[in-house]
């Protein structure tokens, strides 16, 4: 990836937390998703390396390689 960082909602459905950008607007919206421990209900708040995801008791450490 040339950017050094990904946005949230990206992150969302490269993971497979959401099909669509719209689901993943909706889960981000909702307050289910926490970035470093902070409940983070912004669609396009940008993620950087070595950040991490939690999503329904699951923790992702963001890795801008393999995005």
């Amino acid at each position: 990836m040339d950017k050094d960082y990904i946005e949230l909602n990206a992150f969302v459905k490269i993971k497979g937390f959401a099909s669509t950008g719209g689901q993943a607007k909706v889960i981000i919206r909702s307050g289910a998703i926490k970035v470093n421990e902070i409940v983070e209900t912004r669609n396009k708040k940008k993620l950087r390396e070595g950040d991490v995801v939690e999503y329904v008791g699951k923790r992702f450490i963001v890795s801008l390689k393999n995005e």
